[in-house]
This record gives C-alpha cells, sequence and structure tokens, in this order.
C-alpha cells in the first residue's frame, strides 16, 4: 500500500520554503537545490527521527500513512493482536484508565491487546547478558531504530558495537507469534515514526504487519466514534510486564535491567535528544578506548516524547506520568507469574544483525568551501559570526554543506539580511530613477506636443498658401492617384473635378486619368518612371492651352506639377509676363517661408514645395532668354 513511500516526506503544496527541517536534519538530508522549488527529503540518506516533521509549522512535512493499512488487516477476518508502548501514559492522559484505553483498542477491532513492557523486560535481561560479557568491548544500545539507522549511514564504523539484541517491538511481537500462531496480524503501536522502517527489518517484513503512531491511532478512533465513555474496561492481554513499563524514560531499559546507574560504579552512559546523541556518537567513536562505557542512546527525550505523539513538549510531566502509570502496574503484577513467563520465553531468539549502509557525503574541496564562505561575505575570519540560525554550528559547515549541493545561500540570515539591504538600496535608486524618467518623459510629451501644435500650424499655412497661388498645383503618386492639390489646378481641371471635390477635399484620391487625357497624363508617368521633369511643356486641353511643368518629387513613386492656363488674359502682353514674373517671385518667398516654417522634416510636401520653386527659377529663366 504505502510500503514504497518515504518514511517522511514533503507535501510539495503546502511547503512555504521556511527551511526549518532543513536547520534541523541532524543529517544533511533534506536537499535545498535552485532548480528545485521546494525542499527534498532524500530517502537513503534520511533516519527517520521526525524532527522535519515536528518542526514544520506549515504541517508541510507528512509522514508514511498506515491506517488504510491497519484497518484491512482488521477486516481481513485475521486474528490481529496490538502491541502498545507503554508511553501510552505520556501520550493519552486524558484517558482516566489504561483499563478504557484497552477496551478502546478491542472495539476498533483487536482480538488481542498486549502492552511492549514485557518485551522490553525480555530485551533488558538480554542486554544485562551482553554487558557482563562485554570483557573489553562496548556497546551501543539498538533499541531506537534512529540510533540505528544513523550508526549504519553515517558511522559505519560502529556498526561491529551495536548491541545485536532485537528491540522491545520485534521481542513482543515474537511472544504474541509464539502464544497464537504464524497466521496471527500484529500492529505496533507507539510513538516512533522510524519503527514503520524497522518493522521490514525482521523476517523480510513478516514479524510486525503494520505500525500505527498514536497520532493515527487517534484519528482511528475518531473515524469509527470510539470514546472512553461507550467502551468496557478491559486488561492487558498476558504475559504482563514488570519495570518495561519505564521504557519511555531514556534509562528506562537500564532500570529494567537491573543494572546499577551508580555514577562511579555504573559502566553505561545514558544520552537522549539530539545535541547529546550527535555527540555522544561522535565521542564514542573517537574516545571510546578512554571512556570505557557502553552507551544507552535515544535520538528523541525518551519515548514519551516521539514524533508520533500530538505533544512534544512538557518533558518532565510527562517523565512523571510515565512514572507513575510504571509504579500502579508493578504494584499490580504476579511477579511469580511473571518469572515464570520471563523463563517460559527466555527461548526466544532476540539477535539480530546490522549492514553498513555508508551515506557519508565526503568534504567538497578547500577552493569550493572558500568560494561559498565568499558569496556569503564571510571569507574573513572576523566575519564568521557562526550564529547558527542557519541550523548549522559554523558558519564553515554551513559552506561545506552548500557546496556539497546540499543547502543554498538564501539559508544564511546575515547574507539573506544583506541581500535584503541592498535590495532597498537598489530598488530605491531604481525608483529614483523612474521619476526621473517619468519626469523626462512628461516634459518630452509636452515638447512632441508643442512640435505637433506648430507642425499643424505649419501645414495650415502650407495649404492655405497653396490655395492662394494663381498656378494650378497638384501631387500625384505612381498609380497617378491625386494627393493632394490646390483650387486652381480643380479650377483647371473643369466640371469633372469641381463635382468631386465637393465631396473629396483635394481631390484626394481621384484618378488623375480620368480628369485629363492621355497626353497630359502620359508626361507624368513618363517623369515618375523616368525620374526626370518635363518643363514648359505647352498642351492644349480642350479650348485651353496649358503650360506644365512636371517634378519628381520622391524617386518612382511621387511627382507634383504646375499647370497654368496661358490662354488667360494675363499672358498677352509682357506687362502681364512681368506681373507674372513678380507673382511668381513673391509666391517663391512665400514657399521659402513655408519650408522655413516646416523646418527639415516637413519630408514630402516639403520635397514638392522644393520642386515647385526649382520648376518657377526655371521658367523664369527661360522667360528671361525669351526677351533676349
Amino acid at each position: 500500500m504505502n510500503g514504497n513511500k518515504p518514511v517522511v516526506y514533503i507535501n510539495e503544496e503546502k511547503c512555504r520554503n521556511a527551511y526549518t527541517c532543513v536547520r534541523v536534519c541532524p543529517v544533511n538530508a533534506i536537499e535545498v537545490r535552485p532548480q528545485k522549488a521546494h525542499p527534498v527529503i532524500l530517502p537513503d540518506k534520511c533516519v527517520g527521527c521526525g524532527l522535519c516533521y515536528t518542526s514544520c509549522s506549515a504541517g508541510a512535512v507528512e509522514f508514511r500513512d498506515s491506517r488504510s493499512e491497519v484497518k484491512a488487516l482488521l477486516e481481513s477476518g485475521r486474528k490481529t493482536a496490538a502491541l502498545v508502548a507503554p508511553s501510552i501514559a505520556s501520550e493519552f492522559e486524558d484517558i482516566t484508565d489504561y483499563r478504557k484505553f484497552v477496551g478502546m483498542l478491542r472495539a476498533l477491532g483487536f482480538n488481542y491487546v498486549h502492552e511492549d513492557s514485557f518485551g522490553v523486560d525480555l530485551v533488558a535481561r538480554e542486554y544485562a547478558s551482553l554487558f557482563e560479557k562485554a570483557k573489553g568491548k562496548y556497546f551501543i544500545t539498538a533499541n531506537c531504530p534512529v540510533i540505528v539507522k544513523m550508526i549504519e549511514k553515517y558511522y559505519p564504523g560502529l556498526v561491529n558495537n551495536l548491541a545485536p539484541i532485537v528491540s522491545p517491538m520485534a521481542a513482543t511481537a515474537m511472544v504474541a507469534r509464539d502464544l497464537y500462531g504464524p497466521d496471527v496480524a500484529t500492529v505496533f503501536i507507539g510513538p516512533c515514526i522510524d519503527a514503520k522502517d524497522e518493522k521490514n527489518l525482521y523476517s523480510s517484513g513478516s514479524l510486525v504487519d503494520s505500525v500505527l503512531t498514536f497520532i493515527e491511532l487517534r484519528e482511528l478512533f475518531e473515524e469509527a466514534g470510539i470514546q472512553e465513555r461507550t467502551v468496557s474496561m478491559s486488561e492487558f492481554d498476558p504475559p504482563h510486564g514488570n519495570w518495561g513499563a519505564l521504557y519511555p524514560l531514556p534509562a528506562g531499559i537500564i532500570q529494567a535491567a537491573g543494572i546499577k546507574r551508580d555514577i562511579v560504579t555504573s559502566s553505561i552512559i545514558t544520552a537522549s535528544g539530539k545535541e547529546e546523541v550527535l555527540e555522544g556518537l561522535h565521542d564514542f567513536d573517537l574516545y571510546v578506548d578512554y571512556i570505557l562505557h557502553h552507551f544507552n542512546l535515544f535520538f528523541c527525550h525518551g519515548c514519551l516524547l516521539g514524533p508520533g505523539m500530538i505533544n512534544h513538549n512538557e518533558r518532565f510531566r510527562r517523565r512523571a506520568l510515565v512514572r507513575k502509570y510504571a509504579q500502579k502496574r508493578v504494584n499490580l503484577l504476579d511477579k511469580k507469574k511473571w518469572e515464570d513467563d520471563m523463563k517460559r520465553w527466555s527461548k526466544l531468539d532476540l539477535s539480530r544483525s546490522f549492514s553498513p549502509d555508508d551515506q557519508r557525503v565526503p568534504d567538497p574541496p578547500e577552493e569550493a568551501i572558500n568560494e561559498v564562505l565568499h558569496i556569503l561575505r564571510k571569507g574573513e575570519k572576523e566575519e564568521n559570526m557562526n550564529c547558527t540560525a542557519c541550523g548549522y554550528r559554523s558558519c564553515r559547515e554551513f559552506a561545506i554543506t552548500v557546496a556539497k549541493g546540499l543547502a543554498v545561500p538564501e539559508m544564511c540570515h546575515t547574507y539573506n539580511m544583506r541581500n535584503k539591504q541592498e535590495y532597498i538600496e537598489t530598488l530605491r535608486q531604481t525608483n529614483r530613477k523612474l521619476a526621473e524618467t517619468k519626469k523626462a518623459l512628461k516634459e518630452s510629451e509636452e515638447a512632441a506636443l508643442k512640435e505637433k501644435e506648430a507642425a499643424q500650424s505649419a501645414s495650415d499655412m502650407l495649404n492655405s498658401m497653396l490655395e492662394k497661388l494663381p498656378s494650378g498645383v497638384v501631387i500625384v503618386d505612381s498609380n497617378l492617384k491625386i494627393m493632394h492639390s490646390n483650387q486652381s489646378f480643380i479650377n483647371i481641371a473643369g466640371e469633372d473635378a469641381l463635382s468631386i471635390a465637393e465631396v473629396v477635399p483635394g481631390l484626394a484620391g481621384a484618378d488623375l486619368k480620368s480628369l485629363f487625357p492621355f497626353n497630359i497624363y502620359n508626361m507624368f508617368t513618363f517623369v515618375i518612371r523616368e525620374d526626370q521633369p518635363v518643363l514648359g511643356k505647352d498642351v492644349r486641353f480642350g479650348e485651353r492651352m496649358l503650360n506644365i511643368s512636371i517634378f519628381p518629387i520622391k524617386k518612382n513613386k511621387i511627382c507634383g506639377a504646375v499647370i497654368r492656363d496661358i490662354f488667360s488674359p494675363e499672358v498677352h502682353s509682357e506687362e502681364v509676363t512681368a506681373r507674372i514674373s513678380e507673382v511668381i517671385d513673391k509666391n517663391l518667398e512665400m514657399v521659402q517661408k513655408i519650408g522655413f516654417l516646416l523646418g527639415e522634416g516637413a519630408s514630402e510636401t516639403e520635397q514638392m514645395l522644393n520642386s515647385i520653386i526649382e520648376s518657377y527659377r526655371k521658367i523664369k529663366a527661360l522667360q528671361e532668354q525669351k526677351k533676349q
């Protein structure tokens, strides 16, 4: 069902990238890479301690859910035994009597309910024997699955120092199988998340069929509607345990073994919690020949604060709850029956073995570490604050982890603060530049508006001046379509042009070929095609004689023309000719003024005016030659 799922994993939909999980991981088993949106727990490196689960405020870290697996077992028809850790005293203080708790388990569907304390007693006796026969070899207890994984993966040289004894969970499961036969299904219920992986280590996973945390058990009670007030009291099935009920306390198994705990004479050191365990393994690895003690290690502060419990605080109050529960159970115990039970199941083979699974990553080269320190701006010794806010003991240790690709610089508090300040300053400068750019843009818009208004004014003036010219002026494109013309041209073109002009001002878009015969519009075609002017050409048009000058404006695309009706009264005498010359001079002056107003950017209209000016100059020069 969930066997292939890691015991602990990150739900990316819930993850907020706070990196708390990365900071608390004792073995750097959570990878943070820039190309990945969220941290990732590496199953091969994970030891299942559950610190990431208990520290994630967003609830993004989850553990393998066994509820469906257990419900399937309860509904399968197989006889099913619940193996309950004595930590119930710490977790289920809301249930007034442990016998009510047992009744709730039976109501859930379990045929048998055993307390794990008897398995603790069996294992404790094995430890007493092992330590007595050690003869100079020192051991580390193997009751905590997290400790076992940590040694196999990160202290493989200490594998031979792991006590070759099964955990109390496995011992209790062996007793249940011996009582009810190999077909009985066993479900361990306790505070440990990593026990879900530990069950797979025994007899290919068949010794313990499933593992429920106390959190999951509460959820099953709620789903089934089982409450203390709805069930009858029931006692645990025998065999009952003795001082194994103290197992939730770190030194509980030592007391259950009857081993002296005197500081001077005891040969065992007990340590619990992340910091003590990491320091203990370090010292055992390097200095065991000097320390000369066995180590009893629990990664949590005892099994009374495991990650599979609802609460993970008030350690000393919970310690008192366990002590009172154990005292009550021991007071009710039939010691003679317990001795007989211990003798009966002493035949069980409680031995086990371990295998190194080295997951250590070699430290990166010094150059890579220094490069990370430089990025973090901690290259100088005085810059290494070692504030530990990143979750690592020193800036160098954090830099090594970053260089290994398991963390990112953004996890450094001072690096983030510095980047934040630099970002704020950059943002401030950007805003200032943006304000300056906005101001310049506004000024540019105002200047452009003024230029547009000036150009419009000049254009209006140009059109007004063109309309006042006595000669016809027209501009056409390569298709002989009229682009612009003045009123004099429209008058010369005749009635059709006047009719069109009433609808289309300036004859814009009208076809020149529809207004003039072939011999006239063919001259326009020639000028556009050859890019050569036609000057002072006299052409008959109806009853009129037109003097036409055509000039290229835009090569092969646009040309302009000045057309005069030479049959008009003004051309009949030299005096009239002189007056025309005078008018031409004035027109030229006017056109030049227009060009000045328009400036250098007036484009096609300006080119047309220049062509007109040039044509008038050439016409005047021809007239001067005729006079001579």
